[in-house]
């Protein structure tokens, strides 16, 4: 069995909502800080990694 590597966005906002993105089979919505030091933050409910755009390369 397999477990699928969590999603990555790159954003434009330093602050952002992240619900699973799946309607009811998502997790209430969250509202998540990127610290501009290091340019991302990952959701503690579904493991996304939202980067932001200005260190989307060195962030990866």
């Amino acid at each position: 069995m397999t477990i699928q590597a969590p999603e990555t966005k790159i954003v434009d906002s330093y602050r952002i909502a992240c619900d699973g993105g799946e309607g009811a089979l998502g997790h209430p919505r969250v509202w998540l800080q990127i610290p501009s030091e290091h340019g991302w933050v990952e959701c503690s409910y579904c493991d996304c990694k939202f980067i932001h755009r200005d260190h989307e390369d060195k962030a990866a």
